[in-house]
Parts: C-alpha cells; structure tokens; sequence
C-alpha cells in the first residue's frame, strides 16, 4: 500500500511513543535564568526593570513596540542587567539576566474581577495584558486575531502535533483538559462565534476519551479527529480537511480562527489565575538523547541546562545536531546554551547521518507533495542560478519551510533549505529595492 494519501500530505513515522505515555517531568528553575526580548522576528521592546530591581514572578518586564506584547518574569529574583547571549534565531539577542533567589514570589500578571461575566472587549484585553501568543511555534499574538473581527462561526482548536517526536500538546491537553476547553469557550466568546472545533490527530483514544467526556460540558465545543498525516497541523491543511474550504491570506475569510491547543489553555488560566506564559511544555526528544521527555520549564531556563537534568545526550561525543522545534519545521542550532522562550514546543536532538544526495531525478515528487503547489526543484535552481525574477514567479515567498520537499526526496536533496535561501534572497532584493 502507497504511504502516500493525496496531495501533499504522508503518513510520517512519528517516534511518538519516545514521550507521549510518560508523566511531564517539572524541571527546578535554575539559578540563573535569560528572558529573550525577542519574539517571532521583532526584537524592539521597551524595558521595564533595570539592574538591582527585585522581580516576581508574574512581574512585567517588557514590552513589545511594534505589536503590543508584554512579557513577564518567570522567577522571582533580582534583575542583573542586560546581556547579549545566543538565541534560536541563530543570532546573538538581548536577554534579561535574573538571579533566581528560589522564594517563587508571584504577583498576577493581569487581574480579572469576575472572569465568569466578562464582555467580549474585556476578554480580549486580557489576552493582550497577559502576553498570550501562539504557542505552536508562531509566536503570534493572540488578541491581534480577535480585534475587529466579523462573521466568524467556528473557532479551530489546533491540537494535531503533526511534527515527528513532538507530544508537548498531546500531553498539556492531557493535564489541563479543563482549562483546554474553559480558554477554548473564552475564545468562542472573543470572536462571537458560535462553536467550536477541537482537533486532533487519530488514533489517540485516550486523549479522546478525555475530550468527549469534557463535551459533555459544553454544547458548542466538538472535539474531532483528522488523519494521521504530515502536515495536518498546519492551518491551511487543517482547515482544507476540517471545512472543505480555501481562504485567500487569512481564515477568518471563511469564518474561522485557529489557535493552537495550549494557547486555548494559556487564555485560562490566564483570566482565571492571573498567569502569564511564565513556564510552558517542552518535548526533549530524538535519537541524541538518552532519556526524551516532556518537560514543564521556566522561559529562559538553558536548554544544556535541561538535558543534564533529563540525563544528557546518548553520547558525550554524540556527532550530531540539534533542532529548535521539531525536525521537519524546526531550525538547527549550533550549540546548545540558547534559552527556552514562550512559543517553543520541542527541542529535537538528533544523531548526525552521513547521507550524500544524488543527483536530482526530476521526478516531480517535491511539487506532488507540495501543500502550497508550488515547483521546489524549479526553485532550487532558480536559486542556484541566484534569478531574482524566476523566484518570484515562481512564488516562491509563499513556501512555509514544512520540509515535505526534503523529506519526500528519492535524492536526499535538501530542497528545503534552498527553497528557504530563495525566499530570503527574494526578501534581501525587495528590501534593496525599497531603500
């Protein structure tokens, strides 16, 4: 039987079974920890706290310019300073430097009076004051999807984890079904929409069992299941299998706005506790380690410091690389003193294979698959021949780097890290062309 189940999607062997039965391990907050000024792609934040300042958790820390975002402390401590450090980006950031003092004071980061009576507009505030964004990876802010919006029937709950290794989701849904479906039913309420969707992959009967019997609860959130296929997680598929329909730039064109599973959960206890995305769920896993878990951790806990408590890498001398994210989306990173921030699901470590590509075979597979039918081979060599023109024909900036083109490859080509230097030659001569 072909593993192949239509257009741009395959059946992936997930490694799952790695984290997903085992109990989330809590990691103490170490000594010191790095809060990163950075989130998504922006770095421009306004500075609250200065050094010498005593902070709690739960205290406001910074804010983001260019897209109102606040960040809070996830310890409580003293405020050292500033300090460049290396980031997931690859690039050195802007931390904040806290010295743990281990009292675990905390202060609510936003105070809802009466969170069971609250207006749409006040929902909406409070997911911007506690910072909430897209913890599947996007790091997008939350209340930015609900400002001014109209006509949206469903909101998507986005609980597939379709990634290989990934079960920090699975797990936190798990955990926190409550909260799953309470933030889901706020974020109903900020939309004005009528239902809602939870959705998450197949054969996962447990988890199913525990959202069909919390439906119970509520009449207007449905869990369902979709196929086990990559890259099912991703909204435009998801949406496509969900609602049989295609939008144009945004899903609220059809009526629908998606959030990832555990940001449902962060709105929660969010209004509820007064918390704000201080610690979140991480997937340690892959071949490189020798204990993979599911970790709850402070942002800016180290990720060395993490692997050590966990039981460290299968080998001291392990030649291999590891992955902020998952191994198909996720971006390698050279060493392993980068930081945990807000919207980071998993830390993948895998033991380096000695492949070497073949020619390429121009057997079309890398287009077959393509979720966005585009043409990665057409790109890749209009890369190589470094054809500003033929890359935007191509359309090249709406590839979304999923890594089907390089995993479906008979070549073992990385199609997918050229198709990514594409966009960014492409974005480098926009950019030049506007100066």
């Amino acid at each position: 039987m072909s593993i192949l189940s239509g257009k741009g999607k395959v059946k992936l062997d997930g490694q799952k079974g790695l984290t997903k039965d085992k109990p989330i391990l809590t990691i103490e907050t170490p000594d010191v920890i790095y809060v990163p000024l950075v989130l998504g792609v922006a770095t421009d934040f306004d500075v609250h706290v200065k050094e010498g300042d005593h902070v709690c958790i739960g205290t406001k820390l910074a804010t983001r310019k260019s897209m109102y975002v606040p960040i809070y402390s996830p310890v409580s401590g003293t405020v050292k300073g500033i300090e460049k450090r290396m980031h997931a980006s690859k690039r050195l950031q802007n931390h904040i430097v806290i010295e743990n003092d281990h009292k675990d004071e905390r202060v609510k980061a936003y105070e809802v009076s009466d969170p069971d009576h609250m207006s749409q507009e006040d929902i909406i505030k409070a997911i911007k004051e506690l910072g909430i964004v897209g913890l599947g990876g996007s790091g997008f802010p939350t209340y930015v999807k609900y400002e001014n919006v109209q006509n949206i029937e469903t909101i998507l709950i986005n609980g597939v984890e379709c990634e290989p290794f990934l079960t920090s989701d699975h797990v936190a849904m798990k955990r926190d079904i409550k909260a799953l479906f309470d933030g889901t039913h706020y974020l109903i309420q900020a939309a004005g929409a009528k239902k809602a969707i939870i959705a998450i992959k197949e054969h996962k009967p447990d988890l199913m069992e525990l959202l069909v019997e919390e439906a119970k609860n509520y009449d207007n959130i449905e869990p369902r299941e979709v196929p086990d296929r990559y890259p099912m997680g991703w909204e435009r598929v998801l949406i496509r299998t969900v609602f049989k329909k295609e939008y144009d730039r945004l899903p609220a064109e059809i009526g629908v706005i998606v959030n990832n599973s555990s940001t449902a959960i962060a709105v929660s206890k969010g209004i509820r506790q007064g918390e704000a995305i201080t610690r979140r769920v991480v997937t340690f896993s892959g071949n490189g380690l020798k204990e993979p878990q599911n970790v709850d951790v402070a942002i800016g806990t180290p990720v060395n410091y993490i692997v050590e408590k966990i039981g460290g890498y299968i080998d001291e001398d392990c030649d291999g690389f590891l992955v902020g994210g998952g191994p198909m989306m996720g971006k390698s990173v050279m060493n392993d003193t980068f930081v945990i921030y807000s919207h980071n699901n998993a830390i993948t470590v895998m033991k380096k294979e000695n492949i070497q590509p073949l020619p390429c075979l121009k057997c079309g597979e890398c287009t077959l698959h393509c979720p966005m039918h585009l043409q990665p081979v057409r790109i890749m060599q209009a890369e190589k021949a470094a054809n500003v023109e033929l890359i935007e024909k191509l359309d090249t900036s709406r590839c979304v780097e999923c890594g089907m083109c390089t995993y479906i490859c008979p070549s073992k080509i990385e199609v997918t890290d050229m198709v990514a230097k594409a966009k960014r030659r492409y974005q480098l001569a926009q950019r030049k062309k506007s100066a």
